[in-house]
């Protein structure tokens, strides 16, 4: 049974960094996409970053130039380094990956909190 399993969530002071981990446990793959997305109490689940083959990566407006998102997607291993956090980027984070046949898998998440 292949599962996402996601490190380093926990509480930080505004303005501190936190790195997230997310690694394949079971049947390793091969993945065409991996992400990360949030979700916040009361909002809906959002693409936060994403990384593809060859290492191209994108990132939503509200985290750009403070979140890095990385990995090794032949091993589907993704990392997400968040710095200088804000009280709003709270949020439980969701490890998300693409297989190249397009099978989706979904961590069970690690929960982000920020107190101001």
């Amino acid at each position: 049974q292949v599962q996402l399993v996601e490190y380093g969530g926990g509480l930080v002071q505004s303005g501190g960094s936190l790195r997230l981990s997310c690694s394949v446990s079971g049947r390793t793959f091969s993945s065409n996409t991996m992400a990360w997305y949030r979700q916040a109490p009361g909002k809906q689940r959002e693409r936060v970053a994403s990384i593809r083959s060859g290492g191209f990566s994108d990132y939503v407006d509200s985290v750009k130039g403070r979140f890095t998102i990385s990995g090794d997607n032949a091993k589907a291993t993704v990392f997400l380094r968040m710095n200088s956090l804000k009280p709003e980027d709270t949020a439980v984070y969701y490890c998300y990956a693409r297989t190249l046949r397009g099978i989706e898998y979904w961590g069970k998440g690690t929960l982000v909190t920020v107190s101001s």
